[in-house]
């Protein structure tokens, strides 16, 4: 029988404290909130996205930093693991667009009481409220070489709690309200182990135009967003955006911020590019433009867009287009529609910067797993100490995906901190 203690009690940090309670092992998990899963209640809008139902393969390549580290994780612990788990713990699951699984019931207060049921019937001991300060550690002599060991965590009402393994799954920075306020990249700092370079991740867009805030609160459907520097494409995504005051969200623009981070920071400025109508080509939107023009050949321009665009975006397109607002739909000349289908296939903006922590979904960066057994979790540098979900160096785009890294890791830290 061993004892194991879980810092964090989160998504990983759950799934790690079921997956040590085997074996009639005594296990506590540490949780600073006065509730267990504060960051899954918020997840997928308070629905929570509990993982994709895709092939594990295709799981793996939605996975943006480290995808190999999780091979050995992910084929321990798979998607129709966690899926199994929580309906057999009293959540059913659907599957929906994009194979994301959510609850029946879309609520994410039944996912996390579907845990803590288990958590419950494993005989793990729960501990609310309660801080972890720090981690205990003590140097040992291995073979000759000297190298440092756990041996439990020092509370910050000031107790001791002495364990055979730590399982630190504090999550990252973002959304700190949660309680993700970066102790776990302390904990690993403290313990010799690097940490790689922290952003958010899965964050909403600024942008430089003055026009994007009249948009504010317009929500595209079925639109395609193109990411470039200069002429090379960095990301591409079919689906839905959202204008904000500040520049652009939604689902196919927070998950262009997870791949290309790393080259907004160096340049600077980026160029997005919305495709309003993917589903026509150039040619086939002049012709329905014309259609639309020949029914309202005496009205305005200004009045004859209803059919083609929200009625939001109608004064950007009008400015963008170059085409005077008054003028007759039947005076519109060809070179002038021509400007019209490129600005709708091709609204330009220009991306300068993302938001902070406290809107991003993730963070990206975290302990290296370098310093990481991927099969067990287990720091290489300190014996009994482990790691799981977001505090290590691992993200991926939405529709689930960063749950299932939270799931399948903290089962494997789980399982080997137990043995």
């Amino acid at each position: 029988m061993r004892h194991v203690v879980i810092v964090g009690g989160g998504a990983a940090g759950m799934l790690a404290a079921i997956a040590a309670s085997g074996r009639e092992n005594h296990v506590e998990l540490f949780e600073k909130n006065e509730k267990l899963g504060k960051k899954i209640y918020i997840t997928g809008k308070g629905r929570c996205n509990v993982t994709n139902a895709s092939d594990m393969e295709t799981v793996m390549q939605n996975v943006v930093t480290n995808g190999k580290f999780l091979y050995s994780a992910f084929y321990g612990f798979t998607n129709e693991d966690i899926m199994a788990l929580l309906e057999k713990a009293g959540c059913p699951l659907k599957t929906e667009r994009g194979n994301r699984v959510f609850p029946v019931s879309d609520k994410s207060s039944d996912v996390i009481a579907a845990l803590t049921r288990e958590l419950n019937r494993t005989g793990v001991k729960v501990r609310l409220r309660t801080g972890v300060k720090e981690l205990l550690l003590e140097k040992e002599n291995s073979g000759g070489e000297e190298r440092t060991r756990c041996v439990g965590v020092a509370l910050e009402d000031g107790r001791r709690v002495h364990a055979d393994a730590v399982i630190v799954a504090t999550g990252g920075l973002s959304y700190a309200s949660t309680g993700s306020t970066g102790d776990g990249y302390r904990f690993a700092a403290d313990a010799g182990l690097k940490v790689t370079e922290l952003s958010p991740a899965l964050v909403p867009f600024t942008a430089k135009e003055d026009w994007v805030p009249k948009l504010q609160g317009l929500s595209l459907r079925n639109v395609n967003v193109t990411i470039c520097h200069g002429k090379k494409v960095l990301y591409e995504e079919f689906g839905e955006m959202l204008f904000t005051h500040y520049g652009v969200s939604g689902p196919a623009i927070l998950s262009g911020s997870s791949v290309v981070m790393k080259q907004l920071k160096k340049h600077g400025e980026l160029t997005l590019c919305i495709d309003l109508k993917p589903a026509l080509s150039e040619k086939q939107l002049d012709a329905r433009i014309l259609r639309d023009f020949e029914e309202a050949k005496n009205k305005q321009f200004k009045n004859a867009l209803g059919g083609l665009y929200p009625s939001k975006l109608i004064p950007i397109i009008i400015e963008r287009s170059g085409i005077s607002p008054e003028k007759k739909v039947n005076e519109i000349s060809r070179e002038e529609r021509e400007r019209l289908v490129h600005v709708t296939k091709k609204m330009q903006l220009t991306i300068n910067g993302i938001r902070d922590y406290n809107e991003a979904i993730i963070t990206q960066g975290g302990v290296s797993v370098k310093e990481i057994n991927p099969a067990t979790m287990e720091a290489k540098k300190a014996a009994g100490l482990y790691f799981a979900g977001e505090v290590l160096d691992l993200d991926a785009l939405t529709g689930g995906y960063n749950l299932q890294i939270a799931w399948s890791t903290g089962h494997a830290a789980g399982q080997a901190a137990g043995e």
